[in-house]
């Protein structure tokens, strides 16, 4: 089994490249299963209706969130209804929507869930004590359980991965928007990535206009950060899975939209 994990979509830039290409990524790498991080696919913050039915229209089976997934308020008019949308598993209870959700494919269940880390955070309920009782209620229902870690701390990222190592299939970093260098099988069998990056505008700092950014850190006068144009960047992992949930293989994946234009002979439209 082949499982697509698209780093946070950012804005316009990131939704497009989706829509121009991840049909064509679906096929060259045979893929299976898309789950994408989409906390910041709304104009950089948050999620809305329109923008989560258009993400599973492009072919997007599961979207994970963060910290944005309250930016924009009608989020809570549907969370509690979508089955393939998640936040944070360990927000307090009582908070609306769920943490972790299941999806099939074929004979095939996968549970995928959403967990946020503390340090540099939000403070939430605790991350390690939380995705025990997560783990053992998904365990056996599902033979793959996929964790997004939406986190700050590299070294809480880190130490989750090695929490959970030979319990999950794997951990996946989402929140910096910097792929890291680090993607690998645990000794328990458990595939990681510190932070699988962001697909969204190349020449930003972190999918905002780099302009706007550097004025902040030069003024220190708060500014608005709009979503960066220009040409678009794709950061994915790519996990081949036995039917055991173990990983054979993670693949990263770091494109411009650019190289997807000359390999599949498409041409970008810029027209929704």
């Amino acid at each position: 089994m082949r499982i697509l994990f698209i780093g946070d979509i950012v804005g316009r830039p990131g939704r497009y490249l989706l829509r121009d290409f991840l049909n064509f990524i679906k096929d060259e790498y045979n893929i299976d299963v898309v789950i994408a991080n989409g906390e910041n696919a709304a104009h950089g913050n948050g999620l809305t209706k329109k923008i989560v039915d258009e993400l599973y229209s492009y072919g997007i089976d599961v979207i994970t969130s963060g910290n944005h997934i309250w930016d924009k308020k009608e989020i809570l008019d549907i969370i509690d209804n979508e089955e393939r949308l998640i936040r944070p598993v360990n927000y307090p209870e009582g908070v609306p929507g769920k943490g972790y959700t299941f999806y099939k494919y074929g004979e095939i269940t996968i549970c995928i869930i959403n967990v946020m880390g503390r340090v540099f955070m939000n403070p939430l309920d605790c991350p390690f004590k939380t995705i025990d009782k997560i783990i053992d209620a998904c365990a056996d229902i599902a033979t793959h359980i996929i964790i997004d870690f939406h986190g700050e701390a590299t070294s809480e990222k880190i130490a989750f991965g090695y929490y959970v190592d030979g319990r999950v299939t794997a951990v996946l970093g989402t929140h910096t928007h910097v792929q890291t260098a680090d993607a690998k099988i645990l000794p328990g069998g458990t595939a990681y990535i510190t932070d699988v990056g962001m697909t969204g505008p190349l020449n930003s700092v972190i999918g905002s206009d780099k302009d706007a950014i550097i004025k902040k850190f030069i003024t220190g006068i708060p500014s608005k950060f709009d979503v960066a144009g220009g040409e678009a960047q794709l950061n994915a992992i790519i996990l081949e899975t036995n039917e055991n949930g173990r990983v054979n293989n993670i693949t990263v994946l770091n494109k411009i939209a650019s190289e997807f234009e000359k390999n599949y002979g498409v041409n970008v439209n810029d027209e929704v």
